[in-house]
């Protein structure tokens, strides 16, 4: 698609009145094409086929977009984990079912770190605390955040008797640090250089682990 084709699509979306939402569109390609450096206010207009004085009806400065860009990114990995949560369908084994859902979350997970580098690592560019988890900017099409997601595998653990109520405290963090970990060191750590069979090999072994862990 040319640029001028792009700038029109856009200004069709900008007339039906969704500017802001035009441009965190432009921030999503942006981050694709480049992680959360790639974001620039004057960019994100140019896409959107308006003037940069225009952005900033909806945005303070280009921290405010990057940040609006971060929670649709989320949102876009609580929407690749629930992909892959769909394509292992359940086989009436609760126990069975409740580790294949945690396990679902993990490799979704890690699947949009590996197919969408630069979204991943600008889901993660603006500082946060726990609190925000579980805000609605983040949520997928389900309107679910992959945090919720992940505590919900975590019940399904605890309701089928394969986890103890006891150890199910806070077990979002070490899973979540666990799979994040592997993330970032396959797109950009020591790990980027192993070949997908290799990465899907400590993909596997690692969940055994969580799961193990748990």
């Amino acid at each position: 698609m040319s640029d001028d084709e792009r700038a029109s699509q856009s200004r069709t979306t900008y007339r039906h009145g969704d500017l802001r939402g035009a441009l965190i569109a432009a921030g999503v390609e942006m981050a694709r094409e480049g992680g959360p450096r790639a974001i620039v206010i004057r960019e994100a207009t140019r896409r959107a086929g308006v003037s940069p004085n225009a952005a900033y009806r909806h945005f303070a400065d280009r921290d405010a977009l990057l940040k609006a860009v971060s929670d649709t990114c989320l949102g876009l990995a609580a929407d690749r984990i629930e992909q892959e949560q769909a394509a292992h369908p359940t086989t009436g084994d609760a126990v069975a079912d409740a580790r294949l859902q945690l396990r679902t979350v993990g490799l979704g997970y890690i699947a949009f770190a590996r197919e969408e580098p630069g979204l991943f690592r600008t889901a993660f560019s603006v500082p946060d605390d726990l609190r925000q988890a579980l805000s609605p900017a983040k949520a997928g099409v389900s309107g679910l955040t992959p945090f919720q997601l992940l505590s919900l595998a975590l019940d399904a653990l605890v309701d089928s008797g394969a986890l103890p109520p006891a150890r199910r405290e806070n077990a979002e963090f070490l899973a979540w640090a666990t799979v994040h970990g592997l993330g970032m060191l396959v797109i950009d750590g020591p790990l980027r250089g192993l070949t997908d069979p290799m990465i899907d090999f400590a993909t596997e072994r690692l969940l055994d682990m969580v799961d193990r862990g748990l």
